[in-house]
């Protein structure tokens, strides 16, 4: 080998080391500025309420201060997006779901990530029951009230949900098919759009996400009829489930986490993972959650990945038989 030809090789193997050591340096001094979190909501929906309860311990542990980016649409699948095509630096992570994350590579004939490759699991964060809500002023006080109001006004038969293929979207078509009414599906982007429409009167009732109605329960502007769980929610022990109101074969959750972008290193997956469930073992975090109807659910990153595809699994016939596959 001549002199020539081992300078190239020498200096190629130094500038080598020299990116695998800035690599190293960069993934150990992580994080150094702050974290956004790209959410499939509009602002003040379910997507944002976790990462908040979340927020104040985080920054503690982390030294960085926190974002939340908000991508309402396409039912999560607009935000995945974002989410799968940012730079794989430890910066970016995705409220991942159930309408994405369960439902949607289901609902999709052409998704915008795949669940097997794309956007990994990170933690999850919490469970909780869908509820039957309606305005307080309707005067329907009950789930059979509701049925007997659809059945002899159909055509009045309107619900919202956060978006085609959510389980907001799904539970109330499940509930149409279950008292043999045809009901129609009124799509908004995200959980606040479609909380602010049943609070407009623009629809008859909807199926959302049971902490997004917990305070608006308490001032009496909406009336909670039923969980759509098959077991009752500890925060609101009084309220029925759908089953127990005569909706036989009825048992629906959701669910929240964090995923990183696609191609995160797996050490700054890991770390973040470890922070959020030992931030879900902090009492004020479980109390904070708990206030808001729901139940902390802490699983790390190779557990979290595992109940993804068990969803995918419990989803993909319900989606299928909806007819709502969307091109």
């Amino acid at each position: 080998m001549n002199g020539s030809r081992r300078q190239v090789l020498a200096g190629t193997f130094a500038l080598g080391c020299s990116a695998l050591a800035k690599g190293v340096f960069a993934q150990d001094a992580w994080p150094s500025k702050p974290i956004r979190f790209i959410s499939a909501g509009a602002p003040g929906g379910g997507s944002d309420i976790f990462v908040r309860v979340l927020e104040t311990r985080l920054k503690d542990k982390l030294g960085q201060n926190l974002f939340i980016e908000n991508h309402p649409g396409a039912g999560g699948m607009t935000a995945a997006a974002v989410a799968n095509s940012a730079r794989p630096d430890g910066y970016t992570f995705f409220i991942s779901n159930v309408a994405t994350n369960g439902i949607g590579v289901s609902l999709y004939r052409k998704p915008t990530f795949d669940p097997k490759k794309d956007l990994p699991p990170v933690a999850r964060i919490a469970t909780f029951s869908n509820a039957l809500a309606i305005r307080s002023d309707r005067g329907i006080n009950s789930v059979a009230d509701l049925v007997a109001y659809l059945r002899a006004n159909p055509k009045k038969g309107f619900f919202g949900s956060a978006g085609s293929g959510t389980s907001s979207h799904l539970s109330s078509l499940l509930f149409g098919q279950r008292i043999g009414v045809e009901l129609t599906h009124v799509p908004y982007k995200g959980t606040a759009a479609n909380l602010n429409a049943l609070l407009a009167g623009e629809v008859l009732f909807s199926m959302d996400n049971l902490p997004l109605y917990t305070q608006h329960a308490k001032a009496g502007t909406l009336k909670l009829l039923a969980v759509t769980r098959n077991v009752r929610s500890p925060g609101n022990p009084d309220l029925p489930t759908m089953q127990e109101a005569g909706i036989k074969d009825f048992d629906i959750s959701s669910w929240y986490g964090i995923s990183a972008a696609t191609g995160t290193p797996q050490a700054i997956i890991d770390r973040m993972g470890l922070e959020i469930v030992n931030g879900l073992a902090d009492p004020s975090v479980v109390s904070k959650i708990r206030d808001i109807g729901a139940d902390p659910a802490p699983l790390g990153p190779q557990a979290y990945a595992a109940f993804i595809n068990s969803e995918i699994q419990k989803w993909m016939p319900l989606v299928k038989s909806s007819g709502a596959i969307v091109d």
